[in-house]
C-alpha cells in the first residue's frame, strides 16, 4: 500500500503544480502586454501551460476522493464534504481555461482577466489546503 499511496502523493504533486505553474506563467505573460499569443515564444508556452492545466483539472475531485479512500480514515465526511467545494471550483476554473484556449488569440489582458477570476484564486487556496493536509497523512512525523 505504501508504493501505491506514494504514487498517488506523486500524482497530487504533479496535478497541483501543473495548475500553479500555469497560474504563475499567466502572471508573467499578462505583465508582458501582448496583443497576441500568435508569433511569440511566450504564446506558445500559455497555451502550453493553459493545456497542462486543464488536464490537471480532469476528474481532480474523484481522484482526491479516491486518495482518501487510500488512507483509510475513520471519519472522511470533513474530506468528502471539502472536496465538494473543490469540484465546484476546479469545474468552474476548467470552464473559463477552456474558453480562453478557445480564443483565436490570447492577449495579456485575457489572461490577466483569467488570473483575478475568482474561481482559478479559491480553486489554488482549495489545492494548497488539500494538498498540505493530504501529504502528511500516513506519514510519520
Amino acid at each position: 500500500m505504501s508504493n501505491s499511496l506514494d504514487s498517488t502523493r506523486a500524482e497530487l504533486t504533479a496535478r497541483c503544480d501543473a495548475i500553479e505553474a500555469c497560474y504563475e506563467y499567466m502572471l508573467a505573460y499578462a505583465a508582458q502586454g501582448l496583443p497576441s499569443d500568435q508569433g511569440a515564444g511566450s504564446g506558445t508556452l500559455v497555451r502550453e501551460h493553459l493545456r497542462k492545466c486543464d488536464a490537471a483539472l480532469i476528474d481532480l475531485s474523484g481522484f482526491l476522493l479516491r486518495f482518501v479512500e487510500q488512507l483509510a480514515l475513520a471519519s472522511t465526511e470533513p474530506y468528502t464534504g471539502f472536496i465538494a467545494v473543490l469540484e465546484r471550483d476546479a469545474r468552474d476554473s476548467r470552464a473559463a481555461v477552456q474558453l480562453v484556449l478557445a480564443q483565436p488569440a490570447i492577449s495579456s489582458q485575457l489572461i490577466d482577466n483569467l488570473n483575478a477570476s475568482i474561481h482559478l484564486r479559491a480553486l489554488l487556496t482549495d489545492l494548497f489546503l488539500i494538498d498540505e493536509i493530504l501529504k502528511t497523512h500516513g506519514t510519520r512525523a
